[in-house]
């Protein structure tokens, strides 16, 4: 089984470095001071729940063109670089490579179907917290690391069966969904939550979740959001936001999302797909979304990150 790793910063230097570690052959893309480290020392993983891990040699690349055809093309790069980097990952798209986004959001599967085709693409989510602590360095916060992946029909395919044995080898949960599109927004509920209010409040979910009227709109984001997904006949049930907010109570109060982290360092920001995807999924089916237009808006000035403005 050959896997190549597109964008191998936290999520997928997490992943793509746990299944590396249990023997498997995968094959990073990476750039900048992080490649030239992967290169230099390996990678290495640090987990303070599953312990810390050195790989002394990776292949680490920043040409997809000489890693060739592989089986199972893991997608990793932030959202706003999906559409630049598609047709780079085609030389390693051969006749029966599955292609598999980590990505958030709920329509970056769309891109890579029509780049790819409907047969090439299998849909998954990734929940962990991780980050670059610094060059060839992962750092995981928090026990969490579980992949869901599957099929669009529901089908339970072979290739499906291959890549959760790997996964489960390598010491990660795992399993696979038979309705990875309701899968999809499940995540996307609970991440455009947190997302939105960590970020626009500059906070962990600890404060956040205590504080009566700050716990009223990080409700508020999720029960848009799933009116929205089922307005767009996914399966959730109407009190999925509540589900997703009990679940919030028992995570570490220190639990923070990616887009919080990305604003602290004046990078980036994937709020256009996240809350600002909400706002325009919701737009196509006359769902108002109030409160995500709100973190939308409060978040403009920093969309393209600090070198921007």
């Amino acid at each position: 089984m050959k896997i190549a790793v597109m964008g191998s910063g936290g999520l997928g230097g997490l992943y793509g470095g746990r299944l590396a570690h249990a023997g498997f052959d995968v094959a990073f893309i990476a750039r900048g001071a992080h490649l030239t480290a992967m290169r230099k020392d390996g990678l290495r993983l640090e987990s303070d729940a599953h312990g810390d891990v050195q790989l002394a040699r990776v292949t680490a690349t920043d040409d997809p063109s000489a890693v060739g055809p592989v089986d199972y093309v893991l997608m990793a790069v932030k959202l706003w670089d999906t559409d630049s980097v598609v047709g780079a990952i085609r030389p390693m798209v051969g006749p029966d490579t599955a292609v598999i986004s980590l990505q958030n959001g709920v329509i970056k599967d769309d891109i890579l179907r029509r780049e790819f085709g409907d047969g090439a693409v299998m849909g998954a989510v990734a929940y962990v917290a991780t980050n670059i602590a610094r060059p060839g360095v992962i750092r995981q916060t928090g026990p969490m690391q579980r992949f869901i992946l599957g099929e669009y029909d529901g089908r339970r395919s072979a290739r499906a069966t291959r890549l959760l044995e790997a996964l489960l080898t390598a010491g990660i949960q795992a399993e696979i969904s038979d309705d990875i599109r309701r899968t999809l927004w499940e995540k996307y509920v609970f991440l455009v939550g947190l997302s939105g209010t960590t970020t626009t409040m500059r906070s962990t979910v600890g404060p956040i979740r205590e504080h009566p009227q700050a716990r009223a709109f990080l409700r508020d984001l999720m029960q848009e959001t799933v009116a929205v997904g089922r307005a767009h006949g996914v399966n959730l049930p109407d009190g999925y936001a509540d589900e997703r907010l009990a679940f919030l109570d028992s995570v570490p109060p220190t639990m923070t999302s990616s887009m919080h982290h990305d604003l602290e360092h004046g990078n980036k920001l994937e709020v256009a797909w996240l809350s600002g995807g909400v706002v325009q999924l919701g737009r196509a089916v006359n769902v108002p979304t109030p409160a995500n237009r709100a973190v939308w808006d409060i978040l403009a000035l920093h969309a393209n990150g600090r070198a921007a403005r």
